[in-house]
């Protein structure tokens, strides 16, 4: 069927029906360069002989592949670091302080163990309906870079006052459950083991419910067996105490 003021040409193969546009340009979704899409009935032909078939349904699917992942990639990935850091703040708070509830404080964090966390939901070994899609796309050296940054951020302690029997009790479970043989003396973690002094309150109680009811996810399974004994009430006091955390 040949074009009429501008529209698409449709040409029908043996066994495919082929479209193209006709008068117009438009970008290429498998590369940055603007490409003339005029196409005739005569290279619709060409395109779709026996023998072509094959290496021209490759570049198509290869080209909407590369414009799946393109349009899957997070909105941190490929920009700036300040700028990454801004899009990070935006949930975790100035300087990786958070605020908002369940979501945890970044600063502070051994680099290897946020690099760690941010690996697995990119790669999806850990999913999260908020965070698996803010990691598609960033590189490894985009992440270890943040990782750096946030390493070396100060984590605010919380405001208010802390329930001192509360503190107590989750103090004796740290030292039954020997918390501080991963996570050192003063909770401030080291390589994989996250930081857990001064986390928010209510991130360290779910993520801990989290682990002993194996909703979690993530490659690691200590923290399940530490955890799977442990009642809610226990929980509740290991986070008070955590959040809380000042050497005796």
């Amino acid at each position: 069927m040949p074009s009429r003021g501008g529209r698409s040409t449709f040409y029908r193969c043996r066994t495919a029906l082929c479209w193209f546009p006709t008068s117009r340009t438009a970008r290429s979704t498998v590369s940055a360069t603007t490409l003339p899409t005029m196409w005739s009935e005569a290279m619709c032909r060409h395109a779709c002989a026996p023998g072509r078939r094959a290496l021209v349904l490759s570049w198509l699917c290869s080209g909407l592949l590369a414009a799946e992942a393109k349009s899957q990639e997070g909105p941190a990935a490929g920009l700036p670091l300040e700028e990454q850091v801004q899009v990070c703040g935006a949930c975790h708070g100035e300087n990786g302080n958070a605020v908002e509830a369940g979501v945890p404080s970044l600063a502070g964090q051994p680099a290897l163990a946020f690099t760690n966390q941010l690996i697995y939901f990119r790669e999806r070994l850990r999913r999260s309906e908020i965070m698996t899609p803010q990691a598609q796309g960033l590189s490894d050296e985009e992440i270890q870079a943040l990782a750096k940054h946030y390493a070396t951020r100060p984590l605010s302690p919380p405001d208010g006052k802390p329930d001192e029997a509360l503190v107590e009790r989750g103090r004796e479970l740290a030292h039954e459950h020997r918390c501080a043989s991963c996570h050192r003396s003063d909770f401030s973690g080291q390589e994989q083991m996250p930081r857990l002094a001064h986390q928010r309150e209510d991130y360290l109680a779910q993520a801990m419910r989290d682990y002993r009811e194996r909703t979690r996810g993530g490659p690691d399974t200590t923290m399940v067996e530490i955890l799977r004994n442990v009642d809610d009430e226990e929980i509740d006091a290991l986070a008070h105490f955590l959040a809380h955390f000042e050497r005796g």
